[in-house]
């Protein structure tokens, strides 16, 4: 699953990768630098520390990604 969020603070959107069939876990951030994770769980938690809604210029979007996020985590080994 993959998820861009648009930032506050830069033209290019923020990039979520969840990628469970490759073993990719990736976050781009606003500044174009970037976050590799062993696990979506790793992954999920940097999210939850680094991140808030107020980051993006669309709030629901970023809640949305969360929740989805959450409902994935369950299902993985």
């Amino acid at each position: 699953m993959e998820f861009f969020l648009k930032s506050k603070d830069n033209a290019f959107p923020c990039e979520v990768t969840i990628d469970e069939d490759n073993g990719r876990y990736t976050i781009r951030k606003s500044d174009s630098s970037g976050e590799v994770f062993n696990s979506a769980r790793e992954l999920a938690a940097w999210i939850l520390n680094n991140w808030g809604s107020d980051d993006f210029t669309d709030k629901e979007q970023y809640e949305s990604m969360l929740k989805e996020i959450q409902r994935y985590l369950p299902l993985i080994h």
